[in-house]
């Protein structure tokens, strides 16, 4: 702080939560415990990142294999302590696309997709899920009804449009999309058109189950129905065709 001409500590703690928001856009993990702030001067932060990026490519190093990286199943006692409220909304706001947002990433990779597309990870956030569905259907009283849950992502394939089969504490359906990271819980994630569909088409018995930090504390938020109405979706890539 003595070298930013003692700016306060709150000063100093709202720039590295834009360091984080800037490092989101590049598609790279940010700051673990810097929630991003996204109201950043973008004619000078965005360059002063890309420029430190540039000194130290070491770090690029540690991205990419951390990305790739599938971290053993977490030890939990209690699953059902595992679950959070969602990251407080700070109001949906729809993108400007006349102006892309995307930031130079001198490392040229998003990680943060890389990660996304990591089965293994993919796989075992979805037993995560599983036994704490498992684990909230016992202790409501439904065992019978916990034996039945399913890895339809397995069972089905991919194409399903959800990932795991579960039971509301009258049997009917709870449709679960399980999203994993090792990382925070305001990371963003993927959500590919048929997921979205489904969600929509099955919007009153759907759930988006989010698991974060999955390394040695897994923590998890749900989100209900239709994930449009949920979160602020953003083009990450295009088909072109020729005109």
């Amino acid at each position: 702080m003595m070298k930013l001409n003692n700016r306060s500590a709150a000063s100093v703690e709202l720039k590295h939560q834009n360091i984080s928001a800037v490092l989101i856009e590049m598609g790279i993990p940010y700051i673990n415990g810097y929630k991003p702030r996204f109201n950043y001067q973008r004619s000078l932060l965005p360059d002063a990142v890309v420029n430190y990026l540039k000194s130290n490519p070491e770090i690029q190093t540690l991205f990419d294999t951390d990305s790739l990286a599938t971290p053993s199943f977490p030890t939990v006692e209690d699953f059902l302590s595992a679950l959070e409220d969602p990251p407080v909304s700070e109001g949906k706001k729809i993108p400007n696309f006349s102006e892309p947002r995307a930031i130079y990433n001198p490392g040229g990779i998003n990680y943060l997709e890389q990660e996304a597309r990591n089965r293994s990870l993919g796989e075992t956030g979805e037993k995560f899920v599983i036994n704490y569905e498992r684990a909230r259907l016992i202790h409501a009283g439904n065992e019978s009804l916990a034996d039945r849950v399913e890895q339809v992502s397995v069972t089905i394939g991919p194409h399903a449009g959800f990932d795991i089969r579960s039971f509301e504490n009258n049997g009917s359906d709870r449709f679960i999309e399980a999203k994993t990271t090792k990382y925070g819980k305001n990371t963003p994630f993927f959500v590919t058109p048929n997921e979205l569909n489904f969600s929509r088409e099955h919007s009153s018995k759907y759930y988006l189950y989010r698991v974060f930090n999955f390394r040695e504390t897994p923590r998890m938020f749900t989100l209900y129905g239709y994930i449009e109405n949920r979160c602020v979706l953003e083009p990450s890539e295009f088909i072109a065709r020729l005109t």
